[in-house]
């Protein structure tokens, strides 16, 4: 899972950045509210925690403007202000929770583990990127054609869909789309973008997967040269069945 921490107190900052790796997380640290909107725009987080008393651009702005670009992932707020008047600001302007300095780690640990589960149960199930439409619950990809997809399928392009243009490591999709095997391994990934890859061709001219085999993949809208009723791509693409993860492992291992 992938922490953004945005503080201007250093010593703060490293703190709550080593405990957080600690304990299992990968974490950035944007020093102000400018920096921290860059990462943003750049790279996926699963929670984002944003002290509110920055230099350049408040936490706030930080804030609105993270929520402006349609980034809905979970937000928590720190303050040193306690006032209503103060949380109600932020939560006006889309923050999903507050903390008030000084605070415990273990509350800031519980926190976060609850906005992220929260983000698990809230994702929406009906998501669309450039003409392309996904039925999550259907397992369904729908532009000029239709398509079903596997459930691992779903995931994975759920969770680009959710990131449209950002660069996602081979390592932080596996994390998303394998996080309930702990049987499978990263090449997985690979595969499965090639699977993808072949029924978007299928289904839409408009819509790819950038990316070379080990390093980060992201989904873009193209002009459309390819043709989405490519025969060759839907000749591939029909013939994947919905098969099984153990399957698609010894297909890599071979």
């Amino acid at each position: 899972m992938r922490i953004l921490i945005a503080e201007d107190e250093q010593e703060l900052a490293r703190a709550e950045a080593t405990i957080l790796k600690i304990n299992g997380y990968d974490v950035d640290v944007a020093k102000d509210g400018v920096e921290a909107v860059a990462r943003v725009k750049d790279a996926s987080y699963d929670v984002i925690v944003l002290d509110v008393m920055m230099p350049r651009m408040d936490g706030i702005e930080a804030l609105r403007t993270i929520r402006g670009m349609g980034v809905t992932t979970p937000i928590i707020m720190l303050t040193a202000k306690a006032e209503v008047d103060d949380r109600i600001t932020g939560l006006d302007a889309g923050a999903d929770d507050y903390l008030t300095k000084p605070f415990a780690m273990k509350e800031l640990l519980a926190r976060i583990r609850s906005q992220a589960r929260r983000a698990t149960s809230f994702t929406p199930t009906q998501l669309s990127f450039a003409g392309l439409k996904l039925d999550v619950g259907e397992q369904q990809i729908s532009s000029e054609n239709t398509m079903r997809l596997s459930s691992r399928e779903t995931k994975l392009l759920e969770y680009l869909m959710l990131n449209p243009g950002k660069e996602l490591s081979t390592q932080a999709i596996f994390d998303h789309v394998w996080a309930d095997d702990p049987q499978a391994t990263a090449e997985l990934v690979y595969v499965y973008v090639s699977y993808l890859r072949s029924k978007l061709k299928a289904v839409t001219g408009s819509v790819a997967i950038e990316g070379e085999r080990g390093g980060s993949y992201r989904l873009v809208e193209t002009d459309g040269a390819d043709s989405a009723g490519d025969s060759a791509g839907a000749s591939v693409t029909n013939s994947l069945s919905d098969s099984s993860d153990s399957a698609s492992r010894k297909a890599t291992a071979a």
